[in-house]
């Protein structure tokens, strides 16, 4: 399938060739609908990919990118039996920029669905416009817990995480080891804040306890002074999270400090997913908590790894598995509708009731449309971030907030 897609940036527009004539069903600013006078019922749907295709998560954002393209043209170039053509947004980033992009998507690109984002401040600004144009919405990465808690809508999934989900079962997974202190170090934004959160939540009920936390400024990676600290306090353990090119630069810091062979290192599967061939022997060791592992052997990941590694020459990762995930539960949406994308209600319903043969294993989703899926333990070996065991099967996030409307 030819690449259909151009790019949106917050200081050009760029229009492609491969537009649509006529979009049947399409929604306005107000979530209302203007029905064309005569469409074809096979007209081309237009997704959104509103991703960073620049800046610290660039390499996130075209992985998800890439996942959710294989699925698109493993199946024809059609998802539910519907053409399938692209605009993208870089959204390098950066949440001040983000409902203007969103609204140029909704309004001026008559985007069918939007598929976004990795930085939880640029989601949560996107879910705010999808809930107020009740815009078909899929988050691929940013796991802010308010996208599926307070701020939940029918038209908002998640095939990714909760922040909470990601790391509560770590808690007692180190705490089950014998760890009884740990310092904890991030950036200062929602996702830091959430996943240390949740860690630190079950690792307290399990009888262990924080001696610190220790935050610096998204997209700050100067951690020298930090990395002292943590010698001076000398807890039994560290639990982290950083993700893409602060990810890098944090291990390896901690690694030239000589912390790795005294203080061991933990984190969210973010800490080393994507990561390690930049990280080289520095990450050898760490363990993390994620919804996948690179040494996942079931049939569903195995074919996958192969796959993406024919289309892109890269080894496949969570991003990938994400976005991958994303086309997979659109392409059920649609083929319950027989590709009739104005039939929401039904879309959504069935959407809501998916059962996906992921990759990562088995994913459904609970009432606020957050995934339902085992979190595993890794340890960094050879390269990869391989499979010790499931930390947690089935993990649900509670939701908190979440009221369907």
């Amino acid at each position: 399938m030819s690449d259909r897609s151009f790019v949106l940036t917050r200081r050009r527009l760029l229009t492609g060739a491969a537009g649509v004539a006529g979009v049947a069903a399409a929604p306005n600013l107000l979530g209302e609908r203007i029905f064309a006078p005569a469409i074809a019922q096979n007209a081309p749907l237009k997704v959104g990919l509103m991703l960073p295709y620049s800046g610290t998560y660039a390499k996130l954002g075209q992985f998800i990118d890439d996942g959710f393209k294989l699925y698109v043209e493993q199946k024809g170039g059609k998802l539910g039996g519907r053409d399938i053509v692209f605009v993208q947004v870089d959204d390098e980033s950066k949440p001040e920029a983000a409902t203007d992009n969103m609204n140029r998507l909704v309004g001026r690109e008559k985007a069918d669905v939007v598929i976004g984002t990795v930085h939880s401040g640029v989601a949560m600004a996107m879910v705010k416009v999808a809930r107020d144009t009740k815009t078909l919405m899929i988050i691929p990465n940013a796991g802010a817990n308010d996208a599926t808690g307070p701020a939940c809508a029918p038209n908002i999934f998640r095939t990714s995480f909760s922040n909470w989900q990601s790391t509560y079962p770590m808690g007692k997974v180190m705490a089950d080891a014998g760890i009884k202190t740990v310092a904890t170090i991030t950036w200062r934004y929602t996702a830091g804040a959430e996943m240390i959160g949740a860690f630190a939540e079950n690792f307290i009920k399990n009888g262990g306890k924080v001696v610190e936390d220790l935050t610096v400024p998204f997209p700050e990676v100067e951690f020298q002074a930090l990395i002292t600290r943590i010698a001076t306090l000398k807890p039994d353990a560290v639990f982290s999270f950083f993700a893409g090119g602060g990810a890098v630069k944090f291990v390896k810091d901690y690694a030239a400090a000589g912390l790795n062979k005294t203080i061991p290192l933990y984190g969210a599967g973010f800490l080393t997913d994507g990561t390690i061939a930049a990280q080289g022997e520095a990450a050898n060791g760490i363990k993390t908590t994620l919804h996948y592992a690179d040494n996942l052997d079931n049939p569903a990941n195995l074919a996958f790894l192969k796959a993406f590694k024919a289309k892109t020459s890269n080894d496949g990762d969570i991003y990938a598995v994400q976005g991958y995930d994303a086309a997979a539960l659109l392409d059920i949406g649609l083929a319950s509708v027989g590709g009739d994308a104005a039939a929401k209600d039904k879309m959504i319903a069935a959407m809501g009731a998916a059962k996906i043969d992921s990759p990562r294993g088995p994913l459904s989703f609970n009432k606020a449309h957050n995934p339902i899926q085992n979190i595993y333990l890794r340890e960094v070996k050879n390269g990869r971030n391989e499979l010790v065991k499931i930390a947690q099967e089935a993990v649900d996030d509670p939701a908190r907030g979440c009221k369907m409307t």
